[in-house]
């Protein structure tokens, strides 16, 4: 049974809000520009409501020595200071006065100046002339009823879905149908999972889109006894919106990152081109086109061949390759073409990939897991090293998971992967890696999981799709005999048969009657 729409992560539980919003401004403005302004006040609304929630409750322990006012409680539980005239309290008094523009900058400028790890990110232009004031109001009055800074949209990173929302429903007016896809959380945390961070590592992400792979890391630590700031965090985003988005993202959550001093492309402006990392972890756009071959004919990067000038999945591949250290791991997903093209000379990087044995790891996904894509895809994990001493030596090893018959319907379109599903599929990849708290004990399991010698990859022509390698799932025998069940079915199929026979006449009947022949 679908989940109620408010409870999953597939849904925010507020579109039509959102839609609603977008009606407003949908007359003076393009959908590219009506997207910063309600981002802006969903940013505004959302610290808000985090700081409020905090507010509330050093107030009711006053009696204790609490104090509301006081900056430092703020800092110390890791939540943002909101000086009086930026909470959103204070704007919504105003949302009917003319000068509601200079309002909201003036309480972006205070968020800036009390916390500078925001310093020109905030997109500060409402007080413009033409931003129509009235609308602008009936804005701020919607974006009011929406509770952002409860704990169950905290636990949502509910900006970057909205920011996918307005990605999905205005691709087509802006013209920017160019294949990047917001990570699904079931996504994002599987992956993390997988790799499962520890403290002092780096994490990066060359596509970071609004920071979900950071904020699950984190998240992931704190939930293994380590604490915000343990790892270092590292991104690359081009895209300029989205990048203000993630620093965002991650500022509202204390997460300190270095992504590059401005937004820019990670294959022609490379802003860590220096650097290595223990971990990285990608969801960069599928299958990109004109993605700047040309000018990078001859680029270290390629180390196992020049990747097409018309798709840059294989370009994605070895700039993680790249960038990870002598004992460092990836995980990224891709479309399910990447497993298994031929052409333009991809098999023949994916040979050299897989002969240089460098893949640990495939997953095969189940579809209608993202939200605005039924793209097929799979996850790669790679490493430089399978003779880590930390894990069981697995030299010439790849670990095959089809994982396409997982997960469960949230509503008519959106899947996302259960609790148990990430159990099963981190399970069995920490038990073949040989994790030494790994309380499983590994076993090939025909239809979905399979331990794979490097021959064998290679007797199957590179080919790196999972269902080729796990065979069929083991069928439980019913006990009835075969031609017993045969001859039922057959009867079954005759009645069925019969029984459409006799409802087509009745529709040309019908339709005779109708004066339809």
């Amino acid at each position: 049974m679908a989940k109620n729409k408010a409870s999953t992560t597939a849904n925010i539980g507020f579109e039509e809000k959102l839609f609603t919003m977008a009606d407003k401004l949908r007359n003076n403005m393009d959908a590219s520009e009506y997207k910063h302004v309600v981002l802006g006040l969903i940013f505004l609304k959302y610290i808000s409501d985090s700081f409020m929630a905090l507010h509330d409750e050093l107030t009711k322990d006053k009696k204790n020595g609490s104090d509301p006012e006081d900056q430092d409680e703020y800092i110390a539980k890791n939540v943002f200071w909101v000086s009086e005239k930026a909470r959103w309290s204070y704007i919504q008094k105003k949302a009917k006065e003319p000068s509601i523009g200079k309002i909201i900058d003036d309480a972006l400028d205070l968020i800036e100046k009390e916390n500078p790890k925001l310093k020109g990110v905030l997109n500060k232009t409402y007080a413009r002339p033409d931003l129509d004031k009235t609308k602008l109001g009936e804005l701020v009055d919607l974006v009011g009823t929406i509770g952002l800074g409860d704990k169950e949209n905290r636990s949502k990173d509910i900006l970057g879905r909205v920011y996918e929302y307005f990605l999905t429903k205005f691709a087509s007016a802006e013209g920017k149908l160019g294949g990047q896809f917001y990570t699904p959380s079931s996504v994002v945390r599987l992956i993390v999972e997988m790799l499962a961070p520890t403290k002092n590592q780096s994490v990066y992400d060359p596509a970071c889109g609004s920071g979900g792979f950071f904020v699950q890391s984190e998240k992931f630590l704190e939930h293994h006894a380590g604490r915000i700031g343990d790892i270092a965090v590292y991104g690359q985003e081009s895209n300029p919106t989205t990048w203000r988005l993630c620093m965002m993202n991650l500022a509202i959550r204390g997460i300190e990152a270095n992504l590059g001093k401005e937004p820019a492309d990670s294959f022609l402006k490379d802003q860590h081109a220096h650097d290595k990392f223990d971990l990285i972890m990608a969801n960069p756009p599928f299958n990109m086109k004109e993605w700047g071959q040309p000018s990078l004919q001859n680029d270290k990067r390629w180390e196992y061949g020049t990747p097409p000038a018309n798709n840059a999945n294989y370009a994605w591949v070895q700039h993680f390759i790249h960038h990870l250290k002598p004992n460092g791991m990836a995980g990224f997903v891709l479309a399910n073409g990447s497993m298994s093209s031929n052409t333009s000379g991809e098999g023949e990087i994916r040979k050299k990939i897989v002969d240089a044995d460098l893949v640990d790891c495939m997953i095969a996904l189940p579809g209608q897991l993202f939200y605005s894509t039924q793209i097929p895809v799979c996850i790669w994990f790679l490493t430089r090293n399978k003779e880590i001493p930390r894990f069981r030596n697995r030299k010439g090893q790849t670990l095959f998971i089809d994982a396409r018959k997982m997960g469960t319907l949230v509503d008519r379109v959106h899947r996302e992967l259960t609790e148990d599903d990430l159990k099963k599929i981190t399970d069995t990849y920490h038990a073949w890696r040989g994790d030494k708290d790994s309380k499983v004990k590994y076993e090939d399991l025909n239809g979905f999981c399979k331990s794979v010698e490097l021959p064998e990859i290679v007797q199957r022509g590179y080919v790196l799709t999972p269902g080729r390698f796990v065979g069929a799932e083991d069928i439980e025998d019913d006990g009835e005999d075969f031609e017993e069940k045969m001859q039922g079915l057959t009867a079954k199929l005759k009645e069925q048969v019969s029984q459409s026979d006799k409802l087509t006449k009745e529709i040309f009947k019908n339709l005779k009657v109708l004066g339809y022949e």
